[in-house]
């Protein structure tokens, strides 16, 4: 089997395995939200996996999604490209541009930039806030501790609209206590959306209140570099 069909089969073996751990978890079927992670995939390996229908993608690094959405986004309007990885402050132009969704705001400038960029673009992305619930120092996302209180300047000081929260819980503990620790956050900020839960766990994220799953290589295959979707 090519790797285009296997791409096809995992994401039909994925949207089977969210069905059930939203039955599992008493959630309304389509409750939760696949966003399809294609980083260091290029356009042959995504086309196939979009032509299925599904329409929601995510990537990590905004110069290499410049290289390859334009032209699907072209052909295919109705997708929505949400960036899921670190927003340097120099890239904000570019991402308020192209992505639909920024999940990882995760400090004041970056809020700064995206609100000047909302206010000189006149588009405005759906926007998560990057919560770092392992406190791990090599991570990016806002303290838990402070995460409400952002939550809150983010709106009251830069006008945005923030719609959810957004983690990665640390690789080697398990992600229960953290995905619990989202929701809780979440519901003290006032957001509504939970964006968590990778290829190992979105199923243990769906148990916690995932709207929102990021898997990749359960749908693509592995990488040649062992890293996170």
């Amino acid at each position: 089997m090519s790797a285009e069909a296997n791409a096809v089969e995992g994401l039909k073996a994925v949207l089977r395995n969210i069905a059930t751990a939203e039955a599992e978890a008493r959630r309304a079927r389509g409750s939760v939200e696949l966003v399809a992670v294609t980083k260091t995939f290029d356009a042959d390996a995504i086309r196939p996996v979009i032509e299925t229908g599904h329409r929601s993608f995510g990537e990590n690094r905004v110069q290499e999604a410049q290289g390859k959405w334009p032209e699907l986004k072209a052909e295919f309007p109705d997708i929505e490209l949400h960036l899921i990885g670190p927003l340097q402050s120099n890239k904000t132009k570019e991402a308020v541009a192209l992505f639909d969704v920024i999940q990882s705001i995760d400090r004041e400038k970056i809020a700064k930039e995206i609100a000047k960029e909302i206010g000189k673009q006149g588009r405005a992305p759906r926007l998560y806030v990057q919560v770092n619930t392992g406190l791990e120092p090599q991570k990016a996302g806002i303290d838990p501790r402070e995460a409400a209180a952002f939550v809150q300047r983010c709106r009251s000081e830069h006008g945005l609209t923030i719609e959810g929260l957004m983690c990665i819980p640390p690789f080697d503990e398990n992600p229960g206590p953290h995905f619990a620790l989202l929701e809780k956050l979440a519901g003290e900020a006032g957001v509504e959306h939970l964006s968590m839960g990778m290829s190992g766990d979105y199923e243990t994220a769906i148990a916690f209140g995932a709207t929102k799953v990021r898997v990749g290589s359960a749908i693509f295959g592995h990488r040649p570099k062992p890293d996170q979707d």
